[in-house]
């Protein structure tokens, strides 16, 4: 049920923005039990001019790789559970693509299973 944006700055290399999805989308299968298909991403990226962001908000140093993660998900996660994916993803990322802790900028937002319709312009998740 997620629906996960990212925003990079444009990558030399044409998959990155696909992998940083696949660590991503690993994340949320072993933190928040996402179930296997369940993938849906929006990966996009941008010049310099369309890509603003404060270096250092909240005294986090932040660069042009910068990677902006949104995920909307339904409500109902713990804080524990919320906290845990966080620390995967940006741990996966710096591990696996060399992207800097710091500049892993993730907004989670919440949403009743009420507002999720999958096609056919059905509510799937209404009971």
């Amino acid at each position: 049920m997620p629906l996960v944006r990212v925003d990079i700055h444009r990558n030399p290399d044409p998959t990155f923005a696909k992998r940083v999805g696949e660590h991503i989308y690993a994340a949320l299968r072993s933190c928040i039990d996402v179930p296997e298909h369940d993938n849906f991403q929006i990966l996009t990226e941008h010049d310099a001019q369309h890509f603003v962001y404060d270096p250092q908000y909240l005294g986090i140093q932040r660069s042009d790789g910068v990677v902006f993660i949104q995920i909307t998900i339904s409500e109902g996660r713990s804080v524990e559970k919320k906290q845990l994916l966080f620390k995967t993803i940006a741990e996966s990322l710096h591990t696996h693509l060399a992207v800097r802790l710091e500049d892993v900028f993730i907004n989670l937002m919440e949403v009743k299973k009420e507002n999720w319709s999958f096609g056919n312009g059905i509510a799937q998740y209404v009971i």
